[in-house]
This record gives structure tokens, sequence and C-alpha cells, in this order.
């Protein structure tokens, strides 16, 4: 939010363009609803609006219409500011689509920002800078801009000797002293919303494109007498624009090192980032250690003094303070402090593992509510379960959830040793302090303190493998071992 909008000095709507049909990213899915940070390119730049805290925020939607604005409404859910959807029926260029998006803010007056939902990595923070810019000397428009190294392509920013916006200047239109202008269009503006208004209803479609470009209310408002000014972004990577797939990955790759970073300096230390991905709704806490291979992905919570990885992945999962996790696969689950996870663990929605708790190698768990200080260490699935405190689960146990048709539940209650390869056949209940055999099929409850068993004795027929597999290895394996032990 800026100072000015905060005291109520400049009222702020912003318009953010999302109808084009982006064809070079060759997909079913319109352009701005791919995904970078764990966000939509569409989600980051609403979300880099309602940073500004605005009075209002309206989406323009055109290709792919069915798709984007469900998904902007969606998004609007988590904003501070009101969002509206307007609808550019036929895309006929920049200032239809403002002018589209200027019918949803009817009666408004203030400051219009105008940006695109294909520039990701633009953020608050640099709207805010435009805004300011804006508002602290009247200005009718002000063009966010950037400098580059090779401007080759962008719209060249020409100024008089007072630093005011002349006119841009188009790569194919612009003179041999205009292209060494290494200050560029960023296509993000800033108007006033009665220039805007009136300078809209005045744009032709007289340009080889035929179609009505935003750019041209500068030269309008200048025209009329009214100033119109540029503020340069600090970085201008934050205005790379998304086209197409190589220029998806590029973003995020710049996002995630952005977000990397971040978590560093917040008090975690990252091993590898170069193999560590952070989405931008991830909280990371201090003294946090994150080894390569890692993705921390969703709404994914990790407290102080935790170590994650190498090689683990978890999707809208909370890590209790102190906890281990490694080699794990986790998803919308929790796990408490100080637990113990891995490696190769996977953790499935609904799965919560207490304090000091322990999930170990080759352990699956769904859907299941394990105690405090319990441990399922080995080779064991979890589903549809609730494990009290201080239990232990032997290694390759199944709790038997699904009968073909239902789901059902077991429960098995606090200090409960089981052995290795116990079958839990649900519904079942084990009490507190029981124990089971190795090998046991647990198909009924448990009293508390039992020890529960289900085989009979073990029953020995000699001489079946040279009988029934003759002249097979495991045959003359037998017999050779027969005649050693008679020899």
């Amino acid at each position: 939010m800026t100072e000015n909008h905060q005291t109520g000095d400049s009222p702020v709507a912003v318009v953010v363009l999302a109808a084009g049909a982006g064809t070079r990213m060759k997909s079913a899915t319109q352009k701005t609803l791919h995904a970078i940070g764990g966000r939509t390119l569409l989600s980051h730049s609403l979300h880099a609006a309602d940073a500004l805290h605005p009075d209002a925020v309206v989406a323009v939607v055109g290709h792919g219409r069915d798709q984007v604005g469900p998904a902007a409404l969606a998004v609007g859910e988590d904003l501070t500011a009101p969002l509206s959807i307007a609808v550019q029926e036929n895309q006929n260029g920049t200032g239809d689509a403002v002018a589209v998006g200027m019918t949803a803010l009817e009666g408004f007056e203030g400051t219009v920002i105008v940006t695109n939902a294909d520039v990701p990595l633009l953020t608050g923070d640099t709207l805010a800078a435009l805004l300011a810019a804006h508002t602290e000397v009247p200005t009718a428009v002000t063009v966010l801009t950037m400098r580059l190294d090779d401007p080759f392509g962008y719209g060249r920013i020409i100024r008089n000797e007072a630093g005011e916006v002349t006119h841009i200047a188009e790569q194919k239109d612009a003179t041999d002293a205009e292209l060494l202008v290494d200050e560029v269009n960023s296509g993000v503006f800033a108007f006033d919303a009665a220039v805007l208004r009136d300078a809209l209803t005045r744009l032709t479609t007289d340009n080889t494109q035929g179609e009505r470009y935003i750019t041209d209310v500068l030269g309008i408002a200048r025209d009329d007498g009214h100033p119109v000014r540029a503020h340069i972004a600090e970085d201008p990577r934050e205005l790379a624009g998304v086209n197409d797939r190589v220029q998806l990955a590029a973003a995020g790759a710049e996002l995630n090192r952005r977000t990397v970073e971040a978590a560093m300096r917040g008090g975690a230390t990252v091993v590898d980032p170069a193999t560590t991905w952070i989405d931008v709704e991830v909280t990371v806490g201090q003294d946090v250690t994150i080894l390569p291979g890692t993705q921390l992905k969703g709404r994914t919570v990790i407290a102080d003094n935790v170590t994650v990885g190498p090689d683990t992945t978890l999707v809208n999962m909370e890590i209790g303070e102190g906890s281990t996790v490694v080699r794990t696969h986790g998803i919308d689950s929790i796990i408490g402090p100080r637990a113990d996870v891995g490696p190769f663990t996977y953790l499935r929605p609904g799965t919560v593992l207490g304090e000091e708790g322990k999930l170990g190698g080759f352990v699956e768990a769904k859907n299941a509510t394990i105690g405090r200080g319990s441990k399922v260490p080995h080779l064991t699935y979890v589903g549809d379960a609730t494990i009290g405190e201080y239990s232990n689960i032997g290694a390759s146990s199944v709790f038997v959830n699904y009968d073909g048709v239902n789901k059902h539940h077991t429960t098995v209650g606090d200090h409960v040793r089981t052995g290795s390869d116990t079958m839990f056949i649900a519904p079942v209940t084990v009490g507190d302090g029981a124990y089971s055999g190795a090998g046991t099929v647990i198909k009924d409850d448990v009293p508390a303190g039992a020890l529960v068993v289900s085989g009979g004795h073990q029953r020995n027929i000699e001489g079946w493998v040279e009988k029934k597999r003759p002249g097979s290895p495991a045959a003359d394996a037998a017999r050779a071992a027969r005649e050693k032990d008679a020899g």
C-alpha cells in the first residue's frame, strides 16, 4: 500500500489484462493459467495488484474466458480488494482491452494501474513505486520503463530535456538515434482515470495491425497538454513477459532463485539452491536445513530447526519444530515436533504423525493418526487408522482397510507392541498394552494387555521337495545336505 492510498488521497484501481490467445504456448490451457512457484501467471499478477490494497481490481478476459474467468474469481477469494471480470469479446488491441476493463470502473476517479497477466515476476513493491511516482507530482500518464543492454524489439522511451516522455518509438518506426536509447516500454502504466477514460474514446485503428493501442493514450494526453512521465524499474527481470514454454521455465527459475534466497536470508540453510524448489506460499522457519533435491510446494509450513531432504517433496505439509524428514513424499499431512520420517516414506493425505513419532523406511500412511512417541519403523502400510501413544508396529505389517467396496478403520491403543508381519483386518480395535505375535492376522478386537496369536504349531513335511520337485536344484541341494548329515 502506498502512503497516498493509505491516507485516502488517491483512490487506486488496477486493470489486469489477461485476454490474449497465447498461441506460442501451444497449449489447450490458456497462457496465463500456466504456473510457476505454485501460482498461475494470472494469480501472480493479481496478487501483485492486490499488494497496493486498491479499491478495485478488474481482470480482462477474452481467449479461454471459460477457463480464465473462474480462475480469476477463485484467486479473488484470497485478495483484499474486490475483483470483477470484464470480457473482451473481440481482441482489438491493448487499448480496446483497457476500455473493456474501464467499463467495470464506471464513476471511478483516481489512479488506474494497467498491468499484464503474463509478467509473473512483477512485484507489488514495483507497482507501489510506480504509483508513488505517478501521484507525488501531478501526472496524467506514467509509464513503467526498464533499461536493457539489448533493447531490440522494444518500444523506446523518448524524453524531452525536462525528462518528460514525448512518445514511444517502436522498433520498426524508430530513427537511428532513437534506436540507441536503452530505456524501453514495459507495457505497465499508471493513468489519471479521467484522462484515460477520455483518451480511450479517441483511439483509432490507423496502424498496420488495425488495432487500438494503449500506448497511443500517451500521445493523446500530451497533445491535450497533460504531463506524461516515466518511472524506471530497478530490476528489469521483473518485467520479463512469458509467451512460450522457454520463457515460462526461465521465469520459474528466476522466481525460485528469489524464493530460495529469501528463505536463506530468513535463517534457513539451503545446501544446494540449484536443486531446491520452494513455492511462493511456503513458510520456512529459522535454522532449517534443506538438503539437495528438495521441493517444498503449495502452502507447506516448515517450523524452526527442521532438516528436510535430500530428495524430498512436500506438498501442503506442516512440519513441526526439530523434525527430520528424509527422502519422503508427503501430501496434505502433518508431522509433529521432533518426529523422524524416512527414508523412502510416503505420507498420503490425512496423515498426522505425533510429537516424537516415527515413520521409517518404506512406510506408507494414509488418513492415519499416529500418536506421540509411536513408531512405525519398517515396510508397513497404515491406512484409515488411529494409533495411540508410545506404540510400536512391527515390520512388514499391513492395516487391511479395504474390503473391495468400503474402507474401514483400525484403532490401536497406547503402549501396544505388535510383531512383524501383523495384519490388522479392519474394522478392528487393539486395546492398550496389547502384544501380537509375528505373522498374526488380527480379525477380532484384542483386549487390553492381551497377547494375540493366530498361527497354529509349525508342521514340517520331510522329504516333500525331493518327492514333489525331483531333479530341481532345490531337490539336489536337499539330497546333498541329507547325505552330508548322514555321512
